[in-house]
């Protein structure tokens, strides 16, 4: 009686093929439903990812934060901030908005990232701070609501810069999107990684669209920068 009920109760096993096909598909199918939105994210970039090269012009360009180490910018972050740099020098954006995180007194991504920009020539006035991007819909978000950018250059890492144009796109930002190239590290591979969730993430605050986690007042920095572009 006890054998009947093991048999009856059995369920097919890894060695068995029957298990081996069950793990199989269902290895498949996870496989395609963690990639979908990466690909959704590749396909919808409508050709709107380039280098600086090939940026066009736009009022803005958008830095978003990428970590500091002791108090200055992480590599990645001062790539981008270079490439930004490069656009801004080229007469290709008129300001630069830097958007990241500064959650805490001993954590200030968009000073750090204000000041580097400053030290290498970019009037303080054309460099905006966005003290509340805290990830990517954030920065977006506040972008348009906050600081009244409508039209902008992103400027990221190329494995995260379709998702900071998807984001920005679905915030109502006219975007092109700069992808900063970066060796094949350990980091990158890291960062490559990380946008598998990140991109679903990013399909459901594309198609939520909820409030960031600060939101405020509009703030005039960039409202000024133009204003003072303007002017010379």
């Amino acid at each position: 009686m006890r054998s009947r009920v093991r048999r009856m109760l059995r369920v097919p096993g890894v060695g068995s093929r029957r298990g081996q096909r069950c793990w199989f598909h269902a290895a498949v199918l996870f496989t395609v439903l963690a990639l979908a939105p990466s690909t959704w994210l590749r396909l919808d970039d409508g050709g709107r990812v380039g280098s600086v090269g090939s940026a066009p012009s736009a009022p803005v360009a958008v830095v978003f934060g990428a970590g500091l180490f002791e108090g200055e910018p992480s590599p990645y972050l001062a790539h981008r901030l270079d490439a930004a740099l490069a656009l801004y020098q080229q007469h290709k954006v008129q300001a630069i908005l830097v958007t990241g995180d500064n959650g805490s007194k001993d954590y200030d991504e968009p000073d750090a990232m204000r000041h580097y920009l400053i030290q290498r020539g970019v009037p303080e006035v054309r460099v905006v701070g966005d003290y509340a991007g805290f990830d990517t819909w954030d920065s977006c978000t506040r972008a348009r609501q906050i600081f009244g950018v409508d039209r902008a250059v992103l400027v990221s890492q190329t494995f995260h810069v379709r998702r900071a144009l998807a984001l920005c796109e679905a915030a109502g930002i006219d975007s092109y999107a700069v992808g900063v190239d970066e060796g094949h590290n350990a980091t990158w591979y890291y960062g490559g990684l990380r946008e598998i969730p990140g991109a679903g993430k990013a399909l459901l605050d594309a198609w939520l669209r909820p409030d960031p986690q600060f939101l405020g007042p509009h703030e005039a920095g960039v409202t000024r920068a133009l204003a003072d572009a303007a002017a010379r």
